[in-house]
């Protein structure tokens, strides 16, 4: 009897030692870059814009899965919905709401395919190896954001209209975010690093997550478990330093065409390969010139991202 507690107790630890040690899956940028973004945007808006995005981010979204269905939510899931959308009535903050609801852990239940999780990224693999590529799975973020687009501008239903918005202001960051449209495919790893997620990095959760951080550049979030967002006026002084060095006259943003949302991932999905995971491997500490350089492309996606977020916005309202 003795023997067998031993080896239950064996068991269990093991267990309990690789769900500790698998890494947690980042969602996009952290708060801080989110609000960012939505806060160059914002500035953009037209007044026409303006006037229906405070109509939508006043409704108290029923949300539901991709496929109209409103899942069935625990009283401890609705409590979380409800106080995520209660604090995030403005546009700035609107922009992490998405992330907020992984603490409603029916919508991201990976058994449910119709979960939000991959709505946030599409993992355009690459190999440097010779691995075979595994196919581009979908529904993802280019999917989903052409979805939403096409709500807000047909839809009748003020519901639906509203959870589009918010997944818009989330989402068009989260394109912008390198390691959101690439995974490094490998012959131990043949479905994908998962944008970097399993490249433990030194002085750094992973890969996925130091780029989620600006490179520890963008306004941090508090320490867990609420990861309380950065204050209004950090987000505000940040985001004037990076449209200073950013501005939106470089013709490559191309303001004309705000729905390419494949050309946007396309831009990720170079930069991930070329500067992300260039020279990157498990163990390895970022060089200051690898930071130096990864810091300034995660200021001119965000700051891409806002000006595109509020072409897209401006284009739906004219």
């Amino acid at each position: 009897m003795q023997r067998i507690r031993l080896f239950r107790t064996t068991v269990a630890l093991g267990v309990a030692c690789l769900i500790l040690c698998m890494p947690s899956l980042s969602l996009g940028w952290g708060a801080g870059g989110h609000m960012m973004v939505a806060q160059i945007a914002f500035a953009r808006l037209n007044s026409h814009a303006k006037a229906e995005v405070a109509k939508l981010l006043a409704i108290k979204v029923k949300v539901k899965l991709a496929d109209g269905t409103q899942p069935k939510l625990s009283a401890k899931s609705k409590a979380s919905v409800a106080a995520a959308t209660a604090k995030s009535k403005d546009f700035v903050n609107a922009a992490h709401w998405l992330d907020d609801l992984r603490s409603a852990k029916e919508l991201y239940d990976k058994k449910n395919p119709q979960n939000f999780g991959p709505l946030h990224f599409v993992d355009t693999p690459f190999s440097d190896d010779g691995t075979a590529l595994p196919p581009l799975p979908t529904p993802n973020i280019i999917t989903e954001l052409n979805r939403d687009v096409d709500i807000l501008r047909t839809s009748s239903d003020d519901n639906a209209r509203a959870q589009a918005l918010r997944f818009i202001i989330h989402f068009v960051g989260d394109v912008h975010q390198p390691l959101h449209c690439a995974t490094r495919v490998r012959k131990d790893q043949r479905e994908g690093d998962q944008g970097g997620n399993f490249v433990m990095i030194s002085g750094a959760k992973n890969l996925h997550s130091f780029w989620d951080g600006g490179l520890r550049n963008f306004p941090p979030e508090g320490p867990p478990p609420q990861f309380v967002p950065p204050s209004l006026a950090k987000v505000a002084a940040a985001t004037k330093k990076i449209v200073a060095a950013n501005p939106d006259s470089d013709p490559a943003i191309k303001l004309n065409d705000p729905t390419n949302f494949q050309s946007w991932a396309d831009e990720s999905f170079a930069l991930a390969k070329d500067v992300a995971y260039n020279g990157m491997e498990t163990g390895t500490t970022p060089s200051a010139a690898y930071r130096t350089k990864g810091v300034q492309i995660a200021q001119q996606r965000v700051a891409w991202g806002g000006y595109r977020l509020a072409a897209l916005l401006n284009s739906i309202w004219p």
